[in-house]
């Protein structure tokens, strides 16, 4: 497996288990500064890797009229000063092309959103850049379909890569798991993340508005852990009910600590047989 570097660590197969994870989107300084703090000192202490996650423009919200977040100019201001407070790597979402350089100039991942991975000229884009690209598996695909992305990225000079699992949709406002996809992916060469908060995610179900069942996310993530994987992706807040954008399925910030201990004892037995 090719081993992915982000700041002084490598993602990937014989390596600790990685964590991206922070608010949905940037809320603002203060508080994206108290959970990534929080989240950093929960992962020194068990021994995992960490990459502060948040996004700064949220462009596929249900409604018109939701909060999408502060924008580029100020989002790319905002995750540079988390970097260097927190001393983390970060990532974050591109949605246009446009917006690959100027983030590339912070964001140590580039991620394309789910609805994205099928873009051509937005992966691209990305690799160009030269930074690690994360991409979704998008709700519509067969995980041996995401060969394409890797061929895409290959053919854009990218070798530092990881594919997320997300979800698939099955009927209306629901999304389900395919554990097998994990092993799939991870079979083209790369690591493999697992989502778990957008995962119990009920794209639309709210109306105006996306819902979720966050209190499926630890059985996924534990579920995911026992099938292989590289890393963990979790939005997390300290008031989900207060968060801007999918508060239905982020994690408490005083619960974390728990999951992923649980997490990380079962990712260590998957790793051993692995």
């Amino acid at each position: 497996m090719n081993k992915v570097q982000v700041g002084n660590f490598h993602i990937g197969a014989g390596e600790p288990l990685a964590l991206l994870a922070g608010p949905c989107v940037l809320e603002g300084l203060d508080r994206c500064l108290l959970i990534g703090r929080t989240i950093k000192g929960i992962c020194a202490r068990l021994g995992i890797h960490y990459v502060f996650k948040a996004s700064f423009d949220k462009a596929n919200r249900s409604s018109f009229h939701s909060f999408r977040g502060p924008g580029l100019q100020k989002g790319v201001e905002m995750l540079a000063a988390i970097k260097e407070e927190l001393d983390v790597p970060v990532v974050t979402d591109i949605h246009e092309t446009q917006q690959a350089k100027p983030v590339a100039q912070v964001a140590d991942i580039l991620q394309i959103p789910a609805f994205l991975c099928r873009q051509t000229d937005l992966l691209h884009a990305a690799a160009e850049t030269g930074r690690v690209v994360n991409v979704k598996k998008g709700q519509f695909l067969a995980p041996e379909d995401m060969r394409n992305v890797v061929d895409k990225l290959h053919e854009c000079g990218c070798d530092q890569m990881l594919l997320t699992e997300r979800g698939a949709s099955f009927g209306y406002h629901n999304l389900v798991v395919d554990m097998r996809s994990l092993p799939i992916m991870r079979s083209f060469g790369y690591p493999v993340v697992f989502d778990g908060t957008h995962s119990v995610q009920l794209p639309g179900g709210g109306g105006t508005v996306s819902t979720g069942n966050r209190e499926y996310v630890p059985y996924l993530v534990r579920a995911a852990a026992g099938a292989g994987i590289d890393a963990l992706f979790l939005e997390v807040h300290d008031n989900p009910e207060e968060a801007l954008s999918d508060g239905a399925n982020m994690v408490y910030l005083d619960q974390l600590e728990d999951l992923l201990k649980s997490a990380l004892a079962i990712h260590r037995i998957a790793s051993k047989v692995d």
